[in-house]
This record gives C-alpha cells, sequence and structure tokens, in this order.
C-alpha cells in the first residue's frame, strides 16, 4: 500500500509542479507539460514493478500512435478561446474533437497494421 501511496505522490507532484510553474512562466510550464512526462512515469513504474523491458516497448511504441489524434486538442483550444468561445465550451468542443480523432484514428490503424 505504501508504494501505491508513493506512485500516486510522485505523480500528483508532478501535475502540480507544472501548474504552479505556469503561474510564472507559461513557456518554461509548457516545455515541462510538453515532456512526456506521464508516459516515462509509466515506464519506471511498470520496470520497478518487474514488467519486462519488451512489453514497456510495446507500450511505447502504442503511446506513439495515439499521440497523433491527442494533437487535435492543443491547436483546437486556443483557436477556440482566440474566436470569442469561452474556457469551458473551448475545452469541452476540444475535448470531444479529440475523442473523435481517435475515433478515427483507431481503425486507420487496425487497416495499417498496428496492434494496440
Amino acid at each position: 500500500m505504501f508504494y501505491y501511496a508513493i506512485k500516486v505522490i510522485v505523480s500528483a507532484l508532478v501535475i502540480v509542479a507544472v501548474s504552479e510553474i505556469a503561474k510564472r512562466s507559461t513557456a518554461f510550464a509548457a516545455f515541462i507539460a510538453s515532456l512526456p512526462l506521464t508516459s516515462l512515469l509509466a515506464f519506471v513504474w511498470l520496470r520497478i514493478d518487474g514488467e519486462e523491458p519488451a512489453k514497456i516497448a510495446a507500450l511505447s511504441g502504442q503511446i506513439f500512435w495515439l499521440i497523433i489524434p491527442s494533437l487535435v486538442l492543443f491547436p483546437m483550444l486556443p483557436l477556440l478561446v482566440r474566436h470569442g468561445l469561452g474556457f469551458w465550451t473551448s475545452l469541452g468542443l476540444s475535448i470531444v474533437a479529440t475523442a473523435g480523432a481517435y475515433l478515427l484514428m483507431l481503425p486507420l490503424l487496425r487497416r495499417m497494421g498496428v496492434e494496440l
């Protein structure tokens, strides 16, 4: 149980650090947030838990393909905000568009022979 608490605390600290840094410097916070911290943490936790490197490598490859549809959110959110939509509406529409991109990407990946 203690180990899981450590995992949660370390993971949460990363998120809190980015949001606190963003209050002072959005550019530096964007740099930190753009790092694949979630993936890196998952890889480290899996390895510590005894997973084989091949399984972690497979996860890394699958993450690569799923990053592509997730990129819809990042240009869409500021575009909608700049066009006068409120933050929450813009965020909601960006999330819906991102979900749509995932739904379009999954069958495309299957046709390409990519296993997820």
